[in-house]
């Protein structure tokens, strides 16, 4: 059985299925753009790369959590 995601990281497949790129180089978009604020960086990856809000901060949370 295995653990299903939760949190941001639930988001991650539909992310990769429909923006087509792997979360670890979104993880990196994100962390090239630092530092910047939560907000900021989900308006980068919605005016730059037409991503979605709830996928943007999804990723922008999930990124920032890691440290």
């Amino acid at each position: 059985m295995t653990d299903k995601a939760k949190g941001p990281a639930s988001y991650f497949p539909s992310i990769e299925a429909k923006y087509g790129r792997p979360i670890a180089e979104w993880q990196s978009l994100i962390r090239a753009r630092q530092p910047a604020k939560h907000m900021e960086l989900v308006a980068f990856l919605k005016q730059e790369h037409g991503m979605g809000h709830g996928h943007a901060n999804a990723l922008v949370a999930a990124t920032l959590a890691e440290g």
